[in-house]
């Protein structure tokens, strides 16, 4: 297993890393657009949930699904309190595909989001993960969900050209993430989780293999993140050679932690909005708890979060989700 993983597992009898920077930035008096912007605001607002919530063993940067379309030049929407979205298609042809330019890490707000890697990992005295997305998302996002859909079988292809693109610009942004002093990255495909098994292993998990090959080693960790899975591609997953998988709240994860390997870490799932910001503090612990039972025996189990926490979630729910483990 991973040096890292291996190391957080030991750190309790039940560790726990939830996806979690939103808060953080409420607790510094920003909007989500300032930290999505800015990366000194980005880094102020990991700082800022280290010190309120002294139980992490690990911090996390933003989920921004938006980031790398962004630096293709997909057009984005920007809210004040919400995270970036993609709007509309930036192909109108498969001739558009074979002309893609694929771009520089200076584009777009990488940058930012590099600059807020760099000074978490500089300051904090735990692990940090960085974000970044996975290649069938990323795909998804420039092409266009329903379309990629439909020329995954019409024109397969093409998409495979798109694919190779976005995987060399997320193998060239995840090296910069690594420089920065990361410990690892969640990699984040959750359109992935709408595909069987064969059509994730053809279309996204033989893309992450290539980067999980190059970049992953004894001191920086892949954390594959499908909250799209409800299990049907959860083999196609763990092929990828990814240390750590994420999984979302709608999987079984009795299933789930019989199925993977024990030298691979299982990660979630804690409902991020039913449960931590809409729920109340006894069903918070009482989710946790029930949790706690099913993974009780497996040691290669960290409590998680299903997917990134929203902005807005109320500091009780968050203090409960860490009470429970203690």
């Amino acid at each position: 297993m991973n040096k890292i993983i291996s190391r957080l597992l030991s750190t309790s009898s039940f560790p726990v890393i939830p996806v979690m920077t939103n808060p953080g930035i409420e607790l510094v008096n920003k909007r989500v657009i300032d930290a999505v912007s800015d990366g000194e605001v980005h880094f102020q607002a990991i700082m800022a949930l280290r010190e309120r919530f002294p139980q992490l063993i690990a911090s996390t940067t933003i989920m921004d699904l938006s980031l790398e379309a962004e630096a293709f030049g997909a057009n984005i929407l920007f809210e004040p309190n919400e995270v970036p979205t993609v709007s509309g298609r930036l192909f109108d042809s498969n001739n558009d595909v074979r002309n893609l330019i694929i771009p520089s890490i200076d584009s777009g707000r990488i940058p930012e989001y590099l600059k807020a890697n760099m000074l978490a990992s500089t300051a904090l005295d735990i692990p940090l993960f960085g974000g970044c997305i996975g290649p069938f998302t990323l795909a998804s996002r420039l092409y266009d969900m329903t379309e990629i859909m439909m020329a995954m079988f019409i024109d397969p292809e093409t998409i495979k050209e798109l694919l190779e693109k976005c995987t060399e610009f997320i193998l060239s942004y995840c090296r910069e993430i690594k420089r920065c002093g990361s410990a690892g990255v969640v990699f984040a495909e959750p359109a992935a989780g709408l595909l069987s098994n064969d059509d994730c292993q053809t279309f996204s998990s033989n893309y992450i293999s290539k980067i999980v090959n190059e970049i992953q080693d004894d001191d920086f960790v892949i954390i594959l993140h499908n909250c799209g899975n409800n299990g049907q591609c959860t083999d196609a997953m763990i092929s990828t050679g990814a240390a750590a998988l994420h999984f979302g709240n709608s999987i079984d994860m009795e299933k789930v932690l019989d199925k993977v390997p024990v030298d691979i870490a299982v990660m979630g799932n804690i409902d991020p909005v039913g449960v931590v910001k809409m729920g109340t503090p006894e069903y918070v612990r009482e989710m946790v708890e029930s949790l706690r039972k099913i993974a009780k025996g497996h040691s290669n189990f960290i409590l998680s979060t299903g997917c990134d926490v929203p902005p807005n979630v109320p500091f009780e729910n968050i203090e409960a989700f860490f009470s429970a483990i203690q």
